[in-house]
């Protein structure tokens, strides 16, 4: 069945869950900016989507104007000042749950507020986060795909101190499909936000309890490394493909692998959308930007080269494509990389566009529950390198590196694209199918997102390096892409291994144009 993409003129909200987009399409018609609608989303999400991201993450705003201006927000924590080597002594590496796990500060609240501020937004908190609270108190309706993320980490998380088995398994069980979630102390922790203030989260009474509680569970956070903290505004990584140009996160993130793959991927010529050559090609450039990606992105303090500088080299991307054997798959012995999240994007009239991301990492994030704020505290710290001296390793103040990157595009002929998805591993390359099928090939928005996708590396609990592939390609394609040395493994249609993808299209005219994946619980909410 063919989907059609929503369309409409006054605003749209793309976001994976329905509540969430909802939220924000109501604050675009109380004359919200996009910027605005998107906080709505985003706190919106942090209840209704705990499995996937809260205000214990971290975050990243890539935003359009209408006047062509670009920029960007990294809303990502540091490392606790008492987060060295030492703390960790006895580890091969950072645990992945657990108190240990909870050593960077959360920066989604914060990104919140600079975006917010950059934007000169009008509305008050309490509007903005209105439908936040109300869900966080009176609860959601548990989704099937929540139900099963929560059977699947129960034995991991139900022990930890901590407040996650009081919330998350109520019952003495795990949730499942059709239970209500209620979150009482992040409902008020969300209202004392919305009276005090954003910055309030890093700094005053509500920062004292929330460091209290890490403290007393096991963190290595403290109150000084909270109040120390603030977003930062980053100018945004660019590369120019033909017709349009290309912008996502700056590091830590791995915004340049994503647009790597599309420089890599716009060398080559005569490819016809999802048959060999697209998915074999878009394959073999995700291994030649990871391998890059994972030679030299991290914290940018520590950082020998400079993405950027990579991405205006047009010779260096020239010697990388002409590397790509277009027949042959190169070797693939690869260390994933691991993490759930959540991508959501808005567009206005007057021509804003948002592309957002913001995750606790893993589901439930370390796990932490904080009891005097319902928080769930990320783990993001894990991807921090014990031992060694490259770019991530572990340092007081540093910050580790991010899977996360929102992506936007601007066309030549005055179209705008926000787009991104959850996945980890599988983030460039979702934003690469997608963007590919749209933008080159002509694919209906919806359509480009609902198509099969594909999968190099990872998914939850399991640690292969195959290329995954869902079933709904031409049956001949599976057997070329083995042949040609893929280690292919077929999964079911619509899995959500693949991620939630999602995506905005603002046309010049004021038409707007939006997707969500099949494969989350998301819509278009439209205005």
């Amino acid at each position: 069945m063919t989907r059609a993409t929503p369309r409409s003129l006054r605003g749209m909200v793309s976001a994976p869950h329905h509540l969430a987009a909802q939220a924000g399409r109501d604050v675009l018609a109380d004359d919200g900016s996009a910027v605005e609608a998107a906080v709505a989303t985003a706190a919106c999400l942090a209840v209704v989507y705990p499995h996937m991201t809260g205000i214990g993450g971290d975050g990243f705003w890539l935003v359009a104007e209408p006047d062509g201006r670009n920029w960007a927000i990294d809303g990502s924590g540091a490392a606790a000042m008492a987060a060295d080597r030492s703390l960790y002594q006895g580890h091969a590496t950072i645990p992945w749950r657990g108190p240990l796990a909870a050593n960077t500060v959360a920066g989604t609240v914060a990104g919140w507020q600079a975006a917010l501020a950059e934007s000169h937004a009008t509305l008050p908190l309490d509007r903005l986060l209105r439908d936040a609270i109300h869900h966080a108190r009176a609860g959601v309706v548990v989704t099937a795909g929540g139900a099963q993320i929560a059977a699947t980490v129960s034995d991991a998380l139900r022990d930890l101190r901590g407040d996650y088995a009081r919330i998350f398994e109520a019952e003495g069980r795990p949730l499942i499909e059709g239970d209500l979630l209620r979150q009482p102390a992040l409902a008020t922790t969300l209202e004392r936000l919305a009276r005090d203030g954003l910055d309030g989260f890093y700094r005053g009474e509500l920062a004292q309890a929330i460091a209290e509680d890490l403290v007393r569970l096991g963190s290595p956070l403290v109150a000084a490394d909270l109040a120390a903290f603030d977003a930062r505004p980053v100018e945004p990584l660019s590369v120019a493909i033909t017709g349009a140009r290309l912008l996502n996160l700056p590091p830590p993130t791995q915004g340049v692998a994503s647009l790597l793959i599309l420089a890599l991927f716009g060398r080559m010529r005569d490819v016809e959308c999802d048959g060999f050559d697209h998915v074999h090609r878009l394959v073999e450039a995700t291994k030649q930007a990871f391998r890059w990606r994972d030679a030299h992105v991290g914290d940018p303090a520590t950082m020998a080269q400079d993405a950027q500088a990579l991405l205006g080299d047009a010779a260096a991307i020239d010697r990388m494509a002409g590397a790509i054997d277009i027949g042959r798959a190169a070797p693939w012995p690869h260390p994933p990389a691991l993490g759930d999240t959540t991508w959501f994007g808005a567009a206005d009239a007057r021509g804003q566009v948002v592309s957002c991301i913001q995750s606790t990492y893993f589901e439930f994030g370390s796990g932490i529950v904080l009891p005097q704020t319902g928080i769930v505290w990320q783990n993001r710290g894990c991807l921090f390198a014990l031992y060694g001296d490259g770019p991530n390793r572990l340092r007081p103040g540093a910050r580790p590196f991010h899977t996360l990157n929102p992506a936007l595009a601007r066309f030549d002929d005055g179209r705008v694209m926000a787009y991104g998805t959850m996945g980890g591993e599988g983030q460039p390359q979702t934003q690469a199918a997608v963007f590919t099928r749209h933008a080159l090939f002509g694919q209906p928005l919806q359509a480009a997102v609902d198509a099969p996708r594909w999968l190099l590396g990872r998914t939850w609990g399991d640690q292969s390096t195959t290329l995954k592939i869902e079933a709904g390609f031409d049956p001949a394609l599976y057997e070329r892409l083995a042949a040609a040395g893929h280690a292919v493994e077929r999964v079911p249609a619509w899995s959500s291994m693949m991620g939630h993808a999602g995506a905005i299209v603002r046309h010049p005219g004021g038409m707007i144009e939006g997707a969500t994946d099949p494969r989350s619980d998301g819509m278009v909410a439209t205005w």
